[in-house]
């Protein structure tokens, strides 16, 4: 009896539950491309008289439009969303998401893309989202020096991204030695779409920055090449600047060198011209001194004669004494 009363309760409870039981939400838009001055109408059908909350999403993914409306008894729905204006900041050309919230239905969803463009040409203008990576990385660095890493993502020219985790999360740099290093936990936001790492290189070579962008179910690829050296051009540069200080010291000495053998030159060539005045003197003196010596010769023969004629007539004297 009490499994009866039991199995009645929940066959009530279930009929209660019946008009909820079954999530219904559909969304459509009267047209996939827009141009100015043209209307964009949603409808569709959720349950009755539910309150519904429709976004629309400019590329750039803030929020260009919000609007709350209430169904019909039947829960069908059909509404003047947004008569688009001229392009401009706030509005420009690309890919929007048109998005309608259930309010009763556990946050039930849809989405739509459409296209804002200068045309309505379907075949003209397909319904689609680029997105769109580049990786600015340094042309060359030194190991175990660290380099700042740049990403800029975008979408119809717009800057777009969100937490770099998941926007990013499967980034990661090739190194030369053919490993792979993951740099998911590692990027800092600047601004919506522009991001930034710093990266120690820890091995010379190559380095293959790549990196994946994922967007609103939309993959981006992106990479830029570093060259990493022993040491980076920094140091060459010092290296450099210390060499031409070295050259610069030299060439001064070289320039107080030559002054000097100039002066020592001038000093030689005086020297030189001493000598020979010097020789050309002593030429004279040894001149003067051979006609002094001639003249001598000619005074001390007579004497030298004097004194022999002297000395042989003592001896002779001496002889006769004897």
């Amino acid at each position: 009896m009490k499994f009866k009363i039991l199995l009645s309760l929940f066959f009530v409870m279930m009929l209660m539950a019946a008009p909820n039981s079954f999530a219904e939400l559909e969304l459509f838009t009267n047209s996939k491309v827009y141009s100015p001055e043209h209307t964009l109408q949603v409808y569709g059908k959720g349950l009755p008289e539910e309150n519904l909350i429709i976004r629309i999403f400019a590329p750039d993914e803030s929020i260009a439009k919000f609007d709350q409306i209430t169904t019909n008894e039947d829960g069908s729905f059909n509404y003047g969303l947004l008569t688009w204006p001229e392009p401009s900041t706030n509005f420009p050309y690309g890919t929007y998401t048109v998005e309608l919230i259930s309010t009763e239905q556990n946050g039930l969803s849809q989405k739509i893309d459409v296209k804002f463009s200068s045309t309505t040409e379907l075949l003209d203008v397909p319904v689609e989202r680029n997105v769109n990576t580049l990786v600015f990385a340094p042309e060359t660095a030194a190991i175990n020096q660290p380099i700042r890493v740049f990403v800029q993502t975008t979408s119809d020219g717009l800057l777009v991204g969100n937490e770099p985790r998941e926007l990013l999360g499967t980034t990661h740099v090739h190194l030369p030695s053919g490993i792979s290093v993951t740099l998911t936990n590692s990027f800092k936001t600047l601004h919506q779409g522009l991001y930034y790492v710093d990266y120690t290189p820890i091995e010379e070579g190559t380095h293959v920055f790549h990196v994946v962008a994922f967007s609103q179910g939309t993959t981006s690829h992106g990479s830029a090449a570093t060259n990493v050296l022993s040491q980076d051009l920094g140091g060459i540069s010092d290296q450099i600047v210390n060499l031409n200080s070295v050259l610069d010291e030299t060439s001064s000495q070289l320039d107080v060198l030559k002054s000097e053998i100039k002066g020592f030159d001038t000093t030689l060539k005086y020297a030189s011209s001493q000598i020979d005045e010097n020789i050309g003197t002593f030429a004279l003196s040894a001149k003067s001194i051979s006609e002094s010596s001639a003249q001598l010769n000619a005074l001390l023969l007579p004497i030298i004669a004097s004194i022999g004629l002297i000395v042989a007539l003592q001896i002779a004297i001496l002889a006769r004494r004897r």
